[in-house]
């Protein structure tokens, strides 16, 4: 059997029709095919390639701490350097507030974590979430997706969880004393990049801190500066009281992270000791991996470019097929009229050689996510490609 045939037969299948590209390599913003055939990559694995494919950087510092030594013992009970080194320079770039980081092997896992401290810390039980939210996949992260498509099938799930709309002040009158957090997107990326206002994010905070309510931002998506921000909470001058990472944290390895103040994080330590506890999460290859892509983004300064290559889609990207175009710095989406025009859309562009995809609560909206080192030349030569599908969509 080939490849393909050995993929579908032994690899768990998450849906009845995968890609099922076999990419062979990768190297900046290009995959590379069994084939040969070169792809524009314009969904950076969902925002975890932040800084490309195979960064010289990552690939050094991972050989570097493998010849060191890999795992050693349960997290948190050895002091491992590229854990230190890691959380003491993501800290240093956020506030005061937000400086002791608990390391996850994922996204969903950092999810799983904040919720538990948030019930600890505050001795409350219900948690209010978004409409359209996304938050991971295990049990407590699907309570509070937004959307009971996906909730449905694993029923029963965590009581206590209120779902509430977006950007809409009715969530205002559901905050009281029995809500132990407030969990939402500072954009929310699976629906087509939906982006709050200002204004609303800061009278939640405002409501949260009167109330006692804890606020998490999950910033899995969000942040490494795929907004045009180091984290998407800049944009609205307030500060969270929790907020998750993961996806572009790990430099392309796994990691995940939920990061509070020390005096929220003591909370694991006692009754019960051990409150949290994880095997594999902040892996020293994982940690080195990720913190030599932090500072590459940050000595290339490769957030200054973010909005002007978001400012080259938009002002190229204009079709009698496209309804609207919605970014948040290099989060952005392209808005058709329904999932089949998309999909088509989205199979031209493979044909052509732009690798791209759709969004969970949007399906009718392509997903742009390049790295962040993509070139102007690159984002030009991206663009031909989705224009050149939309006008052979457009014309059958």
């Amino acid at each position: 059997m080939n490849q393909r045939q050995l993929f579908l037969q032994h690899v768990a299948q998450t849906s009845d029709a995968p890609l099922a590209l076999e990419i062979v390599g990768a190297k900046g913003v290009f995959l590379y095919d069994v084939h040969g055939k070169e792809y524009i990559d314009l969904i950076s694995g969902i925002s975890v390639c932040n800084i490309g494919h195979s960064n010289q950087q990552v690939i050094d510092a991972i050989k570097l701490q493998v010849d060191s030594y890999m795992h050693l013992m349960v997290y948190g009970e050895l002091i491992e350097s590229p854990q230190v080194n890691y959380a003491t320079n993501i800290t240093s770039h956020l506030p005061a507030s937000l400086n002791s980081v608990y390391f996850t092997s994922s996204g969903t896992e950092a999810t799983e974590g904040a919720m538990k401290l948030a019930k600890r810390v505050t001795g409350r039980t219900n948690m209010l979430a978004f409409k359209d939210s996304y938050h991971g996949s295990t049990q407590g992260a699907l309570s509070v997706m937004g959307s009971e498509y996906w909730r449905n099938a694993f029923r029963p799930l965590l009581p206590g969880i209120i779902h509430a709309d977006y950007n809409h002040d009715d969530v205002f009158k559901l905050l009281d004393e029995d809500i132990a957090c407030v969990i939402l997107e500072p954009i929310q990326a699976e629906k087509g990049v939906n982006l709050p206002s200002k204004e609303w994010i800061k009278k939640l905070r405002a409501i949260c801190s009167e109330k006692g309510i804890l606020l998490i931002f999950d910033e899995i998506q969000t942040g490494f500066g795929r907004t045009g921000k180091l984290f998407a909470f800049e944009h609205y001058d307030i500060v969270p009281d929790i907020i998750l990472l993961g996806k572009a944290l790990g430099g392309g390895m796994p990691l995940g992270a939920f990061i509070a103040n020390r005096e929220l994080m003591k909370a694991f330590t006692l009754d019960p000791v051990l409150g949290h506890i994880t095997t594999f999460g902040g892996h020293p290859v994982c940690c080195a991996a990720g913190n030599a892509a932090f500072e590459f983004l940050l000595q290339n300064n490769l957030i200054e470019t973010v909005h002007i290559r978001q400012q080259q889609f938009r002002d190229v990207l204009v079709h009698p097929l496209i309804k609207a175009f919605r970014a948040a710095g290099l989060l952005m989406t392209i808005e058709f009229e329904s999932w089949d025009t998309n999909k088509k859309i989205i199979d031209a562009c493979l044909e052509r050689g732009v690798f791209t995809d759709w969004f969970l609560f949007a399906p009718h909206c392509l997903r742009l996510a390049p790295p962040l080192i993509i070139s102007e030349g690159e984002v030009k030569k991206a663009c031909e490609i989705i224009l050149s599908a939309c006008d052979e969509v457009f014309k059958k």
